[in-house]
């Protein structure tokens, strides 16, 4: 009992610090003070703000670094909504460019948390990315009626949550019996949402904002004067404002080089001759110059070879700390290996293109991301095999892997071994995923399995019923 009235103590001490830093102003400036103490439907956001915000604050600060960064981002996320629900009382229902001004401030504050996922991976990136994601269900206050192109408000918190449920599972699988704190975090944003922020909204704004018919009219930010005679382009959808990512770029099936070595490597030849291999020098605790600067003696070595880095950095194919390996901005190498690894490593491939990793041996995890015309050739993985924001990439599995991930992938071909064809493979925002698979005996072909991505969903007995959409002649 004492305990559970010390968490309630805690609990009403962190709200009441929340609610002190979440930014009155904006509320007093627009004479909404009497309207946040007395509304029963902003004293139950201050409730939400209260108990599941700080939940998810009190984990991130035993966390610290960019999860605690990436949640201070959330928290003034959820202050701005109050601040915007306490203004809509006294404002008049907008047009969509009004809209769009109306909802700037909320707009800034995601943009900067997506900012925090952008650039090189960090090793928490998948909390960053459930948090990121997780931000768009504040969108639900741009839902003005069944025109206005987004699902009804409870049903946006939803399928927003789905979206970010993607990362927030990867870090319960990666943490759980290790370390309680991010485990706590990932429950605790959850919970935000599911049941928080979706009960709020269902009994409060089931069908959107209430605005006032007597209120302030939203002034629109006036347009920028054309360069020409043209007038100016209409303002874009409110609920274009939360996208957190790029729509995934078309993408076009791998080209017949490539299918070509995997051809080979699938055959049983021994491939091993001609790749790179990585000699004790390569690696980084073994390098005597770290400056990246290339000798004369090395440039006259090749005079007539291409660059083989790209725009974004130098390429890098080695171990840090022992424990990393890192693959990065190779450009056109077909015969990189890596051959020298353990079960505890991890690999790391990032900003490649039109090249080919080969890893022999057992390693934790390899990490595929925002690479093009790829292809990788690893033996067996532990934890999971991952693809993340690629195009026109090929993957082999020649061992086993208990896990693969694609997500934000436009063209992907898994070839898969024997012993991997129990793997679960979990897609998200990909196009043109294929799975291919051994035949019964060494002299059959390989089976080609297109993944569904089109779906059906049917209101059937009280719920939704999802199914793949097929198509005669598959």
């Amino acid at each position: 009992m004492e305990e559970k009235l010390i968490e309630r103590l805690e609990a009403a001490v962190r709200r009441l610090e929340l609610i002190s830093a979440g930014g009155f102003s904006a509320a007093e400036d627009s004479g909404g003070g009497d309207v946040s103490s007395s509304d029963p439907s902003i004293i139950a956001f201050d409730d939400l703000i209260g108990n599941y915000v700080a939940r998810v604050s009190t984990a991130a600060e035993k966390i610290g670094g960019q999860v605690l960064g990436v949640t201070k981002l959330l928290e003034q996320a959820f202050s701005v909504q109050k601040d915007l629900l306490i203004k809509i009382k006294q404002t008049q229902k907008p047009d969509l460019a009004g809209l769009a001004e109306f909802l700037k401030p909320l707009n800034e504050v995601i943009t900067k948390a997506n900012a925090m996922t952008e650039g090189r991976r960090s090793d928490f990136f998948n909390h960053l990315k459930a948090a990121v994601d997780s931000l768009s269900a504040l969108a639900w206050m741009a839902y003005i009626g069944k025109d206005c192109g987004m699902s009804l408000p409870i049903a946006h918190v939803e399928e927003s949550w789905q979206s970010a449920e993607f990362y927030n599972n990867k870090v319960l699988v990666a943490y759980r019996n290790k370390d309680a704190d991010h485990v706590e975090w990932a429950k605790a944003l959850k919970e935000l949402y599911l049941p928080g922020l979706r009960d709020y909204v269902k009994s409060y704004y089931p069908l959107g904002p209430v605005w006032s018919p007597t209120g302030k009219p939203v002034t629109s930010a006036p347009p920028k004067a054309p360069t020409s005679g043209a007038p100016a382009p209409p303002p874009p959808p409110p609920a274009s404002l939360f996208s957190s990512e790029a729509a995934p770029a078309s993408s076009s099936r791998p080209k017949e080089g490539m299918a070509a070595v995997f051809q080979e490597i699938g055959s049983g030849k021994p491939v091993a001759a001609g790749l790179r291999k990585v000699t004790d020098d390569m690696k980084t605790k073994n390098r005597a110059i770290r400056t990246g600067v290339v000798s004369a003696g090395e440039k006259e070595a090749s005079p007539t070879s291409k660059p083989s880095f790209s725009k974004v950095g130098p390429p890098k194919l080695e171990l840090q700390m022992g424990r990393k390996w890192v693959v990065e901005n190779q450009i056109g190498k077909k015969n990189l290996v890596i051959d020298d690894c353990d079960s505890k490593q991890t690999v790391y491939i990032y900003g490649c293109k039109d090249s080919v990793l080969q890893i022999q041996g057992k390693v934790n995890n390899i990490t595929l991301d925002k690479c093009t015309k790829m292809g990788i050739v690893f033996t067996d993985v532990v934890a999971a095999c991952e693809i993340v924001n690629c195009s026109g990439v090929e993957v082999q599995c020649q061992g086993s892997a208990p896990t693969i991930l694609v997500d934000n992938t436009a063209g992907c071909q898994l070839y898969l071994s024997k012993d991997s064809l129990e793997a679960s493979i979990t897609t998200a925002k990909s196009s043109e995923v294929n799975v291919l698979v051994p035949g019964a005996g060494p002299d059959d072909d390989w089976g080609e399995h297109a993944l569904p991505q089109q779906f059906v969903h049917v209101y059937k007995d009280g719920q939704f019923v999802t199914s793949p959409v097929s198509h005669s002649g598959n």
